[in-house]
């Protein structure tokens, strides 16, 4: 995990994560005022509350973790951005979760739900109080979708 705020690409996609739940969320996600973009990056992946984005595949493959959503998912960067995001999910809420997905393209953006995840080595954890909020580049045009939330609790 070396220092990867400070790739071109992960400052342009953490732009897009945090403009577009600015704009859709009337807020900012960190403080953003007088910093600068790497700055901004590194920020983001090191808050102490979770972010993942994935892109906008039939099948979504996540595309960004920050170092928290890296622990909780018990994986490296590399092996996060070949996941697809729903293997993170119990095979039981997958139909309530492509549903939730739907509502969020729908509305662009959906706040206050949760359900349960599981690590890369079979862990679960409820989470809570999840904000999902779609991505749009520079162009306006949808590119995928972000979530953050701060609660979780292992289950046994």
């Amino acid at each position: 995990m070396n220092n990867i705020w400070e790739k071109e690409e992960i400052i342009i996609w953490t732009q897009i994560i945090l403009n577009s739940y600015e704009k859709l969320l009337k807020k900012p996600l960190i403080t953003r005022k007088n910093v600068d973009k790497i700055t901004q990056a590194k920020k983001l992946f090191n808050a102490d509350f979770v972010v993942l984005s994935h892109n906008n595949n039939l099948n979504p493959i996540y595309n960004y973790g920050n170092k928290k959503a890296l622990e909780l998912w018990e994986m490296d960067w590399e092996t996060l951005i070949k996941t697809p995001s729903k293997n993170t999910t119990e095979a039981i809420s997958q139909e309530e979760r492509e549903a939730l997905l739907k509502e969020a393209n729908r509305k662009g953006y959906i706040t206050n739900y949760g359900g349960v995840r599981v690590s890369s080595t079979g862990k679960k954890y409820n989470i809570t109080d999840i904000i999902l909020w779609n991505l749009t580049d520079n162009n306006n045009q949808f590119c995928g979708q972000a979530a953050t939330f701060s609660q979780w609790e292992k289950l046994e």
